[in-house]
């Protein structure tokens, strides 16, 4: 276990999460980042720590991502703001009505999520966007808690693959018992009683929305399709 305490609030957990140094190979890179900048960023301040979740504490959708963006959520400390991949979110997510502007730039410009929290299955920032089994081990301790102090939600979308199987992970490694589920775009799963329905689309990334793989049409459905499993609180 990377923490050993147990966390009443969001508040005092994100300040936990973003003092995290448990994985000194992400540490390292995300620092890294952090000071050598994009061109296009060179005076921006990098935020440069873990990035932990936002939103609303009483949602009813959780939106569960990969890791940070180098020079996105690891810039301005906000997820999916700042890059390619939350324009896209973030404008469907206002198209749905989960989000009260279409637009994420940094973490004063006024976006409000309505009924929706968004986190990832890694806080920091990877090489290659590809954190190890370690690294996304140590992170579950974070995510775990995370989730115990969302108590509303009711619809989990995962995007992409990692997330997926990593939020399985997080269910069984506190004794949930679940089928052998399989990834997909646009799937829906009931899990055991008690547990949020878990929906799927692919990742936000550009290499999926900028190939055609991912279209605004085909992560439109998914969300009106996680939005009409949504009870009323």
């Amino acid at each position: 276990m990377v923490n050993d305490r147990a966390f009443t609030n969001l508040n005092d957990l994100h300040a936990a999460i973003s003092a995290c140094h448990a994985c000194p190979r992400l540490a390292a890179w995300r620092e890294e980042v952090a000071t050598t900048k994009r061109r296009a960023f060179r005076d921006c301040t990098y935020w440069g720590k873990p990035v932990p979740g936002w939103g609303d504490p009483r949602a009813r959708l959780l939106v569960l991502g990969l890791a940070p963006g180098a020079h996105g959520a690891n810039r301005t400390g906000r997820p999916f703001t700042g890059d390619s991949s939350g324009n896209f979110l973030y404008a469907a997510l206002h198209r749905a009505g989960f989000a009260n502007q279409p637009t994420a730039t940094h973490r004063d410009d006024g976006l409000q999520l309505l009924d929706c929290y968004i986190t990832g299955v890694a806080f920091c920032v990877p090489p290659q966007n590809r954190p190890s089994v370690a690294e996304l081990n140590n992170c579950r301790s974070w995510l775990l808690q995370e989730l115990a102090l969302l108590p509303h939600v009711q619809v989990v979308l995962a995007l992409g693959h990692i997330a997926f199987n990593g939020y399985l992970r997080a269910l069984r490694e506190v004794g949930h018992r679940l089928p052998r589920l399989t990834f997909s775009h646009g799937m829906e799963f009931s899990l055991p009683t008690g547990l949020p329905r878990l929906h799927t689309s692919y990742h936000v990334s550009r290499q999926n929305t900028n190939t055609g793989r991912l279209t605004e049409e085909m992560f439109d459905a998914v969300l009106a399709s996680a939005k009409a499993n949504l009870q009323s609180a």
